[in-house]
């Protein structure tokens, strides 16, 4: 089961107060994706290039 808080003290209080067992996960940073200069150029690319 996983639960969203919008703060750790809330998680934990609402465990503790229910008797719910409960491990806490850091949210990890997102990871940038590497991108190449030919990248700005791609014929796939989502918005048109302009200067």
């Amino acid at each position: 089961l996983t639960m969203r808080f919008d703060t750790r003290e809330e998680a934990e209080s609402y465990c503790e107060r229910e008797g719910i067992p409960y491990q806490v996960i850091e949210p990890k940073a997102p990871a940038r994706r590497q991108k190449a200069y030919a990248d700005n150029f791609a014929f796939q690319r989502g918005e048109p290039w302009t200067h």
